[in-house]
């Protein structure tokens, strides 16, 4: 039975994300679509001493574009990000241990468009960092037909998945009889239940980007993403 996801690329996406990943076979981007400004493609949350701030890729409110042409005009916010994520971190337990890489995606690397910096990072968190085995890929790769619920649908069926892993939001829009008729079991992702983990904060909180987690636990993360369950 072949497990598949279709999500957006975000930037840092938060650990419900990977979750997702986790879960499934094959884990396909879905960038081909209109970009939302003030959403999570080109922006998310860290913990820092003074609260969670908003970290934000420079890339423009036009939302007359696909996320895939999305481009990214000067990279003067990657140093940025890059101290900020030092100046919230550099005193966590596994700081060091991930500095290298990210001191290279943000001030070794220039990137042209937002899709490919999501991306890049996102791949190289799961395989790297969280040892996640599951295939990624590219919407391009299948041959899809309709707009909306339609396409979506036509890439599920297209990468042979018998069952799809959505996340709650597309509650919204997916119609789950046409998955039904089309022989597709849906699942619907729970977010619930994620144990607390050693934190700065004052206040525990989620709703951070991954980051929070790799610096504070390092190699402990999949514990607290879906490990935990394993001893429910």
């Amino acid at each position: 039975m072949k497990r598949v996801a279709v999500l957006q690329s975000n930037y840092i996406p938060w650990k419900g994300y990977f979750d997702i990943i986790h879960d499934v076979d094959e884990f396909i981007f879905y960038d081909e679509v209109q970009f939302t400004k003030n959403d999570w493609r080109n922006r998310n949350q860290i913990l820092t001493p003074q609260g969670k701030i908003w970290l934000s890729v420079p890339v423009g409110s036009n939302e007359k574009r696909l996320i895939l042409d999305v481009d990214i005009k000067d990279s003067k916010w990657q140093q940025k990000h890059f101290q900020t994520f030092e100046m919230a971190y550099h005193k966590a337990p596994f700081w060091k241990k991930y500095e290298s890489f990210f001191r290279y995606v943000y001030m070794e690397r220039t990137w042209n468009y937002l899709y490919e910096l999501n991306r890049f990072l996102i791949k190289h968190i799961s395989t790297d960092f969280l040892h996640i085995c599951t295939k990624f890929s590219d919407s391009r790769d299948y041959s899809t037909h309709g707009v909306k619920h339609e396409k979506l649908l036509s890439l599920v069926q297209a990468s042979g998945a018998d069952i799809y892993v959505s996340g709650p939001a597309a509650k919204d829009y997916i119609i789950v009889e046409d998955y039904e008729k089309a022989g597709i079991e849906l699942m619907w992702k729970d977010y619930a239940g994620y144990p607390e983990y050693p934190q700065r904060g004052e206040a525990f909180t989620h709703q951070v980007s991954i980051l929070d987690l790799l610096f504070n636990v390092g190699e402990n993360a999949p514990n607290y993403i879906w490990g935990w369950r394993e001893c429910q």
